[in-house]
């Protein structure tokens, strides 16, 4: 462990929640299905432990539930939920599934009814199908803010990119293109030359700018007045670097895993809860890098 003081955006870094039960799938690309295979000591209790505790640090910091699947067991996630004030934008990493026992109409009252505390439900709707879909129609009646994640991975069709795009056009849900996140290095990031993903959606699509920061940038598109995103992150979220005499670990992304421990960064790395509470807060470093509006 680092004895580096830390850093942190204005509002706090994000949180995020390993949900403490598992999905049915094996998408080829998932970086978290390992630690489902043995599921002894996931706690909810704790993990509500940890929610309290980092609302107290940072009462205004995002949270984002991820897993796992959590919509797969709606009566822990509504405990999970209930333990963040409304300070607080939250949003679900999900593929919205198809449940044998549950019924399309469940699923959307559960949005419903937390329609107040959920900022934005994000689907992974990928070119290649790896699980089942629930229909996009169910889709289009989420009652709160959706998108659409796509990882574009390893020989994706990318013929297929602009009837992908289409189909989400029509239910008028943007959509977010992802980059292998595993294969991204700071050398990497902000390379365009020999980007293919990059490349193939400027072929296609008409390119409006680019925004980053240290850990992660965006590259913005539009179709036909839909929003799209090609968003690249680094695979960590601590940058450490030095501002007059003091060596700073910066924090972007804080895990409570399964168990509910507290993790400063996705490598394993535990978070030293009480330096946290005498963190330093910076203004976030996202902006604008270009604007454009080409035409293709």
């Amino acid at each position: 462990m680092s004895n580096n003081p830390y850093k942190t955006r204005e509002g706090g870094a994000t949180v995020t929640i390993f949900v403490p039960y598992d999905c049915q799938n094996n998408c080829p690309f998932c970086i978290n299905k390992e630690e489902y295979q043995c599921m002894d000591g996931f706690s909810l209790e704790k993990i509500c432990e940890s929610i309290r505790v980092m609302n107290e640090i940072t009462p205004y910091c995002d949270f984002v539930f991820t897993g796992g699947e959590p919509f797969s067991d709606l009566e822990s996630l509504q405990i999970m939920l209930d333990e963040i004030p409304a300070t607080h934008k939250v949003y679900i990493n999900t593929t919205f599934p198809v449940f044998k026992d549950r019924s399309e109409d469940d699923m959307i009252d559960f949005v419903e009814k937390n329609k107040d505390k959920i900022t934005c439900i994000n689907i992974s709707r990928h070119l290649v199908h790896y699980v089942e879909e629930s229909r996009d129609e169910l889709l289009a009646r989420i009652p709160t803010g959706t998108r659409v994640n796509c990882v574009l991975f390893k020989e994706y069709p990318a013929d297929r990119l602009v009837e992908y795009v289409e189909r989400f056009r029509k239910i008028n849900i943007p959509v977010q293109f992802r980059y292998d996140y595993t294969e991204t290095t700071p050398e990497n990031l902000y390379e365009e030359e020999n980007d293919k993903i990059l490349a193939d959606l400027k072929a296609r699509f008409k390119y409006t700018g680019l925004d980053g920061c240290r850990m992660r940038c965006g590259y913005h598109f539009d179709y036909k007045g839909l929003e799209l995103t090609y968003h690249k992150t680094l695979p960590y979220s601590t940058i450490v670097e030095t501002d007059g005499d003091t060596t700073y670990d910066i924090l972007y992304d804080i895990l409570i895993k399964q168990t509910g421990e507290i993790h400063g960064d996705w490598d394993g790395k535990i978070l030293d809860v009480e330096k946290y509470r005498n963190v330093t807060f910076e203004p976030y470093d996202l902006r604008w890098l270009e604007t454009c509006q080409e035409e293709i």
